[in-house]
């Protein structure tokens, strides 16, 4: 868990999330990145943006490309494990003694 001044998050690099607000609404996607101190996460494909680029060893070329930019967490929700829906995350204590979230819609743990 990512913990900030305003406490811990929901999510985390790696989860499979599901935009619930916005242009990219309703799409899936894998986070990329967390960004906690202002509560944001790139997500693999979703919010993308043109940027234009100077050229270099990368891209001699030089141009506009598209890259993901950062959403704001309260926008995402945790894609359920068992039903693919999107769900809301608990915590409790699990079988090793250890704190596990958990889906609120299935009860499952999430790893």
């Amino acid at each position: 868990m990512i913990q900030t001044a305003m406490g811990k998050l929901h999510i985390k690099k790696g989860d499979k999330v599901i935009v619930n607000s916005g242009t990219s609404k309703g799409q899936e996607g894998k986070v990329l990145e967390m960004i906690p101190d202002e509560q944001r996460a790139i997500v693999e494909g979703i919010n993308m943006v043109s940027k234009h680029t100077k050229p270099n060893a990368e891209n001699p070329q030089g141009g506009i490309i598209k890259i993901e930019a950062s959403i704001h967490i309260s926008n995402l929700n945790l894609k359920d494990p068992s039903t693919g829906k999107a769900t809301r995350i608990g915590r409790r204590i699990g079988k090793d003694g250890k704190l596990v979230r958990y889906s609120k819609k299935s009860g499952e743990e999430i790893k």
